[in-house]
């Protein structure tokens, strides 16, 4: 690694994706915050987890409040009486119109105010389950529109976009973060911290990345 220079916030949920992007940033920024978004998500466990983890890693750490995106985009995150389903047009009910659009928005604005040209977020086009706002052609999209936005020269660092979960994994184990990773995040829909309820599609997508890093790695099988 060449000498740390320059400053980063993180799109940060405490989950899987978004926690190995804060290892990854803290390896290569000599500055790093991170940004949690509170829009009225399932379970207010994420909020928690997100924070728990910041404060163990001494990152400065922000929740901002985006509770008008519950009001605009009634979905499956933030609603109980919607199904975890394919919804029309095959994106599932868990996605959320605007989010990313949102939350990279005024991760730029916070960012600007911290002097940090890096906004690290964890989209990934490869596992990315046909979310639209995930994909790498918004990314430099919105990229252009926020310097042009607000004159300022933004990189939008997305280490995951063409990773799957098995290599999600191997870079977490890559940057020491592995144990750390699969033990305090939370990836589940139903709010259950570390290998979650098994069941709904984000435990099961992080479920066969590990087992098929393991298997890999370790040549167990998968056994975990």
């Amino acid at each position: 690694m060449t000498e740390k220079r320059e400053n980063a916030v993180v799109v940060f949920s405490g989950g899987q994706d978004s926690t190995t992007c804060l290892f990854w940033a803290l390896e290569r920024f000599v500055g790093v915050e991170a940004v949690t978004f509170n829009y009225g998500q399932r379970h207010s466990r994420e909020l928690e987890c997100a924070a728990q983890i910041a404060q163990e890693l001494s990152v400065k750490h922000h929740i901002l409040d985006m509770s008008l995106l519950n009001q605009l985009a009634p979905n499956a995150l933030t609603r109980d009486d919607i199904e975890i389903a394919a919804g029309d047009g095959g994106l599932p009910t868990t996605f959320v119109d605007g989010r990313n659009l949102l939350f990279l928005s005024f991760a730029a604005v916070l960012a600007k105010q911290a002097g940090a040209r890096h906004i690290v977020t964890g989209v990934c086009e490869t596992d990315f389950s046909g979310y639209p706002d995930c994909r790498d052609i918004f990314i430099k999209s919105l990229n252009v529109t926020l310097n042009l936005a607000m004159d300022y020269p933004f990189v939008i660092d997305t280490p995951l976009m063409w990773l799957d979960k098995a290599q999600t994994w191997e870079l977490a184990d890559r940057l020491g973060a592995f144990d750390f990773v699969r033990t305090r995040t939370l990836t589940c829909y139903n709010g259950i911290v570390a290998d979650g309820c098994g069941e709904c599609p984000a435990c099961r997508l992080r479920r066969g990345g590990l087992e098929a890093y393991l298997e890999r790695r370790d040549g167990k099988g998968g056994k975990a």
